[in-house]
């Protein structure tokens, strides 16, 4: 399989790529090397990982990073519980070899299986580290260190490695900078919000229902939303929601007043809203033959 074939499948599940991140993704598969993707918010670096799912026939396994998350919310844990359980019903029925015990209590059977783990038993499967710049600094030298081996070690069970490596897709919104020697380890690949043309591409790919007049005025004045000094401009992701709520309402086509009313699709922060309704939005729409 080539980067040829690799962006042919991804774009049957409707996610259009270019050919860097075609190259991108097929280094990643066949070099077993993670892919580090970076950008704003909303500009498909998760949607990459599900669409890799699909275009392998293998399952998406998903870590969420957040503040404060440690080996043991990511990796795995005992399930104490169950591990009582199983003591209680040993001591019932007689069993008083503490070595014994221990043994049954450390088996694999009470071991909880976080998202990590999870991807190293899992053969095929693509694992999405999402937004690891929200994670602290030790976490990121433990990822570190589990994505070079593909192995972690249970000191009750020993060294479980991964017969065959995830395919390891990392995202950040560089909310923070992440440490160098993580991205070394990585492929690289920026995702930025892309032009008038391709970004039309990717909402008549994924709302096929919406008009194609409908599809272009959105996609135009999101790309004009995207020039103004904004909070937080509005992602692919946004433009797709805002064409999804118009084609609700049952719009063919926008209007100013329209777009106005359903600005809440597409901009989350106050400040947003009011410079957009500043904007000639008629004449934008003029511009596209409105």
């Amino acid at each position: 399989m080539g980067p040829e074939e690799v962006r042919e499948r991804l774009e049957k599940t409707g996610y259009l790529v270019d050919e860097g991140l075609a190259v991108a993704c097929f280094l990643a598969i066949g070099l077993h090397r993670p892919l580090f993707c970076e950008g704003d918010a909303g500009v498909g670096k998760t949607a990459l990982a599900s669409a890799l799912a699909e275009a392998l026939g293998a399952p998406l396994i998903r870590l969420q990073c957040y503040e404060g998350i440690d080996a043991s919310q990511a990796l795995y844990d005992w399930d104490f519980p169950r591990q009582l359980l199983h003591l209680r019903a040993a001591e019932a029925a007689g069993v008083r070899d503490p070595q014994r015990l221990e043994g049954e209590l450390y088996d694999r059977r009470f071991l909880v299986a976080r998202p990590l783990l999870k991807a190293l038993e899992t053969q095929p499967c693509v694992l999405l580290v999402d937004e690891i710049d929200r994670a602290d600094d030790e976490f990121e030298a433990f990822l570190l260190e589990l994505l070079s081996e593909f192995s972690v070690t249970v000191p009750e069970l020993g060294t479980l490695r991964a017969e065959e490596p995830p395919v390891v897709v990392l995202t950040s919104n560089r909310t923070r900078e992440v440490h160098d020697a993580l991205k070394r380890r990585c492929l690289y690949h920026w995702f930025d919000h892309p032009g008038f043309a391709r970004e039309l591409a990717i909402v008549r790919r994924r709302l096929p229902q919406v008009t194609a007049r409908l599809a272009e005025q959105v996609t135009a004045l999101v790309q004009a939303l995207r020039a103004e000094e904004l909070v937080k401009p509005p992602g692919v992701a946004e433009t797709i929601d805002w064409a999804q709520a118009l084609d609700a309402l049952g719009a063919t086509e926008v209007d100013a007043e329209r777009a106005v009313a359903t600005l809440g699709s597409v901009l989350k922060y106050r400040e947003d809203m009011e410079r957009a309704r500043g904007l000639d939005l008629s004449a934008i729409l003029a511009a596209r033959g409105a």
